[in-house]
Formats: structure tokens, C-alpha cells, sequence
């Protein structure tokens, strides 16, 4: 971070800033690019073991489609009401 990128951004962000308050600028942006710097250092690779799962992703099944109900077994016990289904209200 040099000056002449602070005088850039306080231009475009429209601040008006003394030469001792442009330097602790470029002191303190300086540190916040040093410490997102770190954040590449960080491994993501995920690892199912340790998000307290006691199955592994490895374990799971393939999801297939598998014949289910019909909708109108489903919808039977229904009583909709100008086209739609009336539930209880469950949050006030």
C-alpha cells in the first residue's frame, strides 16, 4: 500500500485527510491487506470426519427416485378450501 493508492481512495470515497492521517491509512490498510494475506494460508479441504457426523460421506447412499404414493392417496384426508390447503397456524 504507497500514498499514492490512499490519495487515490480518498478521492474516489470523497475524504479530505491530513498528511499524518494519510500515513496511519496506510499503516492500518497495510495490516488488513498482511491479515487477509493469511486467509490463503488456511487448508479448506473438507473432512468429513470432522464435523461429528458418525457417517462418512463415503457411507452414503445413492439418492434414486423410487416409486411413492399417488397424490390423490395423499391428498384424500385433505379438505382444500377455493384450491388451496388450509393448515393450522403453528407461530404467532
Amino acid at each position: 500500500m504507497d500514498i499514492k493508492t490512499i490519495d487515490h481512495l480518498c478521492e474516489l470515497s470523497k475524504l479530505n485527510y491530513s498528511d499524518e492521517e494519510k500515513q496511519q491509512v496506510m499503516r492500518e490498510m497495510g495490516a488488513i491487506i498482511e491479515l487477509m494475506d493469511t486467509v490463503k494460508q488456511i487448508d479448506l479441504t473438507y473432512d468429513d470426519t470432522k464435523d461429528f457426523n458418525s457417517i462418512a460421506f463415503s457411507q452414503l447412499r445413492r439418492d434414486e427416485a423410487a416409486p411413492s404414493f399417488s397424490p390423490e392417496k395423499l391428498l384424500s384426508n385433505t379438505d382444500p378450501e377455493d384450491g388451496c390447503y388450509v393448515v393450522p397456524k403453528m407461530v404467532e
